[in-house]
């Protein structure tokens, strides 16, 4: 899946980790992408913690898409600063399921809280042999 995500690879997302429902991912906050006040654009840490969701939604070799997500942005992201997003699955009922991430800097603190929902939908990232 992220050979084929253009946006992920331009942002210098990384994976660092995926597993069933989870997936850690990180980006190096650059110089294009601070905003006017010197901080990481909000947009920006959103585009990582979706990542993140997309990652471990998809963790399961079915297509997963985003239908509604929302952050709450807690501490500014600085310049040079490396941004990990954490996905945890909290919830899956039949093709709907729930998403946590947490975005931290590499001290520690909470940057942002995001919670995405996504959708199954038809097809699969490898194509089942038994087909």
């Amino acid at each position: 899946m992220y050979d084929r995500d253009g946006a992920s690879q331009a942002l210098g997302i990384k994976i660092e980790d995926v597993g069933p429902g989870t997936a850690i991912v990180s980006m190096i906050v650059r110089d294009d992408m601070v905003n006017g006040l010197d901080v990481c654009h909000g947009g920006l840490i959103f585009s990582l913690a979706d990542s993140a969701m997309a990652f471990a939604s998809n963790s399961y070799n079915q297509f997963a898409i985003a239908v509604h997500a929302d952050i709450d942005w807690i501490s500014p992201g600085r310049r040079g600063t490396t941004l990990t997003a954490t996905a945890t699955e909290r919830s899956k009922r039949g093709r709907n399921a729930i998403t946590d991430v947490v975005v931290e800097d590499t001290e520690g603190t909470v940057i942002a809280h995001f919670r995405g929902r996504t959708r199954l939908i038809e097809g699969q990232h490898v194509p089942d042999a038994t087909n």
